[in-house]
């Protein structure tokens, strides 16, 4: 069978790299008959031509809002898209902002970057100044989850006042709500908080995620996701305690030596802090300091412990920053053996590493591996060698199919 080419699956009009302002039109093909490249190239066509039409739509927009106002604008793209009101707004203020974003626009218009990328650079330029050079080719380059952590990065990095607006700006914005579904009669909590506070409750909630783990019966385990529902219900329920549930927030900052201050404070999912705000939570929190060696803190337990320790947890947080599968924040990850316990590894620094329960599962039932790369030191997963993992290409930028993977694996780690 042969496999297509992605400029066989490109109808004439949208070829080449300068695409801009010509039809959007992707021709309909059989995808039973495609290789698993030719699949990927697909998605990679439809990829860039929904980027482009997002273009459209936010030009469109942009100009109803120009001749009348936000409003009509709105109220036009819920009617003639059926969208919802909150997507409509989300939209039109986009669109509004992209007007203003001429790089983004063009790149978007290209069907070099994917919608998402561009309302997160929109979204940012409406809250303080950005460089939309810089932001617009790492949004090229990267996934949305990195991408948006590089805005968030950015937005600290161009800030005049240390983050301190950004971090009031979310605090002004926090909300919960909580209602009864009609369709389920099950209750349903959402609530968004700034990320020092959110931070806090992530730590209470997994702390007694953790403690309800540990008193379970392995053989009747719950779902992660009922186990959660069971410690915030559990946490916020629970009273005549008196004390806290977990709550010491892991915050890190480097040590300036030549100023003798601390710098750079940073939670545990690598989020930028205010200094002032670092200041402000040292009164009342407890200050864990992130100088990890034997003679202040035992990191290598051996056999004698098979949890890790909470110090060890610190340790891995500072090191990891997060899930090495798949980038989740290092809160929701457990740490995992890379040299199994059950067959015989230790409960060490060097023998542990942070992974989510999705990606602990693809190590332990799935076949995933272990691997650390040469120059970075830094670990990640990977896939069984009989089911070959696409490149990470963004599937938007893929022109040529799948690249071939890279000889130099670094090191590999297998067992438990």
């Amino acid at each position: 069978m042969e496999l297509a080419s992605a400029s066989d699956l490109l109808d004439p009009p949208t070829r080449g790299a300068d695409t801009a302002g010509e039809a959007v039109f992707v021709p309909a093909v059989d995808v039973v008959a495609l290789g698993d490249e030719g699949l990927a190239c697909r998605l990679g066509v439809i990829g860039r031509a929904e980027s482009r039409l997002a273009a459209m739509k936010s030009q469109v927009l942009a100009e109803v809002g120009r001749r009348h106002d936000t409003k009509m604008a709105q109220r036009i793209a819920r009617d003639e898209l059926q969208s919802s009101v909150r997507e409509a707004k989300r939209d039109v203020e986009s669109a509004v902002r992209l007007a203003e974003l001429p790089a983004t626009s063009e790149a978007l218009e290209s069907g070099h970057i994917p919608a998402g990328h561009a309302r997160l650079i929109a979204r940012a330029s409406g809250e303080g100044s950005i460089d939309e050079t810089v932001l617009v080719e790492a949004a090229g380059e990267q996934d949305f989850d990195a991408f948006a952590r590089t805005v968030r990065r950015h937005q600290q990095d161009q800030s005049e006042d240390d983050g301190q607006t950004i971090l009031d700006r979310q605090r002004k914005r926090r909300r919960a709500r909580i209602f009864e579904s009609p369709e389920t009669g099950m209750f349903v909590l959402s609530a968004e908080f700034d990320q020092v506070t959110g931070a806090r409750i992530a730590t209470a909630l997994t702390a007694k995620e953790r403690r309800l783990w540990h008193s379970e019966d392995p053989k009747k385990r719950r779902t992660p996701q009922q186990r959660m529902a069971d410690a915030l219900a559990e946490l916020i329920c629970e009273s005549g305690t008196g004390q806290g549930q977990g709550t010491d927030l892991l915050v890190i900052a480097d040590f300036d030596v030549i100023n003798q201050q601390l710098d750079n404070p940073r939670l545990a999912d690598g989020s930028v802090i205010p200094i002032s705000e670092l200041h402000r939570m040292a009164l009342d929190a407890n200050i864990l300091p992130s100088i990890f060696d034997v003679k202040a803190q035992n990191m290598w337990l051996g056999r004698k412990q098979r949890t890790a320790s909470q110090a060890q947890r610190a340790a891995l947080v500072a090191r990891d920053q997060q899930c090495v599968g798949c980038g989740a924040n290092p809160l929701w990850c457990r740490a995992h053996h890379i040299i199994w316990w059950r067959h015989g590894g230790s409960t060490d620094l060097d023998n542990l590493l942070l992974v989510c329960d999705d990606c602990h599962h693809k190590i332990h039932e799935h076949g995933w591996t272990v691997h650390r790369h040469p120059k970075t030191h830094k670990y990640h997963l990977k896939p069984p060698t009989d089911t070959p993992k696409p490149a990470q290409t963004p599937a938007h930028q893929r022109s040529t199919g799948i690249q071939p993977r890279g000889k130099s694996e670094g090191d590999y780690f297998g067992g438990d």
